[in-house]
């Protein structure tokens, strides 16, 4: 082997030492990529999950508000009718008057429900939105970091760095959020 060889294998090598910081950071931003997709996404499942029950919710509300109003108007009917016993009218006044303050309940408790969900919901979307921030950071800076083995300039790796650390910010600021 030529002594200009084995110079120029030595550099190769010596060139491999140094860019060894930048590969292993590249490893670790994939994985913190990919721990903070799947964060996201199921931040975005929670959401779309919760939204359906919530949905449920609001209709089961119209059920019994329709059923409410339903009761209300055969009530105000049979108030207009003129029944010879009155012991029977007072059984059905009293029936319709249980149902219509039952009905008052439920529909209060329902919808404090769906209002509850729509908060978690909301909550959930903003996760996600957080998530999805820091994970558009982490790739950002993965690829930036990924330049500095083309160019072999550091200042690529610093850049990398700064943009990966923007979304490790963003993806743990989704822990803080108070909705």
């Amino acid at each position: 082997m030529a002594e200009n060889e084995a110079d120029e294998l030595r550099e190769h090598a010596e060139h491999g030492q140094e860019m060894r910081p930048v590969a292993f950071t590249m490893s670790v931003l994939a994985v913190l990529v990919a721990i903070t997709t799947v964060l996201g996404h199921r931040a975005h499942t929670e959401a779309v999950l919760n939204q359906n029950k919530a949905t449920d919710r609001w209709n089961e509300y119209q059920a019994h508000k329709i059923r409410s109003n339903d009761t209300a108007l055969a009530a105000d009917l049979l108030s207009t009718v003129t029944l010879a016993d009155k012991s029977t009218a007072e059984k059905i006044e009293k029936s319709y008057a249980g149902h219509e303050a039952k009905w008052d309940a439920d529909l209060k408790e329902l919808q404090e429900q769906a209002e509850g969900l729509e908060k978690k919901v909301e909550r959930a979307e903003a996760h996600a939105d957080r998530f999805d921030l820091g994970e558009a950071l982490l790739e950002i800076g993965l690829v930036i970091t990924s330049v500095t083995l083309l160019t072999k300039s550091r200042v690529y790796w610093y850049f990398g760095m700064a943009f990966a650390a923007a979304g490790i910010v963003s993806a743990i600021s989704a822990y803080f959020l108070h909705l």
